[in-house]
């Protein structure tokens, strides 16, 4: 096999030797770049513009896959991926088990917020909830002594309070300026989130070599960063 075709062997095959890293498209992708560029790590092609879901990069043991965000922790989990970086709210909601939660890297931080119509009054009896994050809206509900009904949606949760299919919606909120674009208002705030880097119970032990120097170099960015 020629040198090309054992690049693409070990990017795309077998990597027992390497790291696999998750990460997810969006703000996450966009904010852990920088902090892996302190370990010498940095994509090869843009994954914004591409197909793939495999990358190389310039670090000769480590590769990106590109998965959906809630994905990130099975991967991890079952050590199809070696370590990932997944928001706090994922990991809550979700669950990892097999996994150690070594670093919170203090990027795309946001709020978990219930949210409803501005000035709305709150109906007596029973609340309808609308959230993809159905596990921990019981949980907060519940630390409260409420019970409510929750619906699971997977997208556009600012459209269940405007057309009556929940009283209020649980999600995460930045700015708010979507928010407020349709016509809603943040109202309790149930967590903070922020991205945690997040590794394999299996790998921590076995990949050492690979992932001690990187774990260094990635902690000393993030005290860079928050100083």
């Amino acid at each position: 096999m020629n040198k090309k075709g054992s690049v693409v062997s070990d990017v795309l095959g077998n990597f027992d030797h390497g790291l696999t890293l998750a990460l997810s498209k969006g703000r996450i992708l966009k904010e852990t770049l920088p902090l892996l560029a302190n370990a010498n790590i940095a994509l090869l092609e843009d994954p914004e513009h591409s197909r793939k879901l495999i990358f190389p990069t310039t670090h000769p043991h480590v590769r990106i896959l590109i998965l959906r965000a809630s994905d990130v922790p099975t991967y991890v989990e079952n050590g199809a991926a070696d370590i990932g970086v997944a928001g706090k709210d994922v990991l809550m909601e979700h669950g990892a088990h097999n996994v150690y939660e070594l670093l919170d890297l203090k990027i795309a931080r946001c709020r978990l917020m219930t949210a409803g119509k501005v000035g709305a009054v709150r109906p007596a009896g029973r609340l309808k909830i609308a959230t993809k994050y159905v596990h921990l809206t019981r949980q907060y509900f519940a630390g409260l002594g409420e019970q409510v009904d929750v619906i699971k949606l997977y997208g556009s949760m600012e459209l269940a309070p405007l057309v009556g299919l929940g009283d209020l919606i649980v999600d995460v909120v930045d700015t708010g300026n979507t928010l407020r674009a349709n016509g809603l208002e943040p109202l309790e705030e149930i967590c903070k989130i922020s991205s945690r880097l997040i590794v394999n119970k299996a790998s921590f032990k076995r990949k050492q070599a690979v992932l001690g120097p990187i774990l260094a170099q990635l902690e000393q960015a993030v005290a860079a960063k928050s100083v």
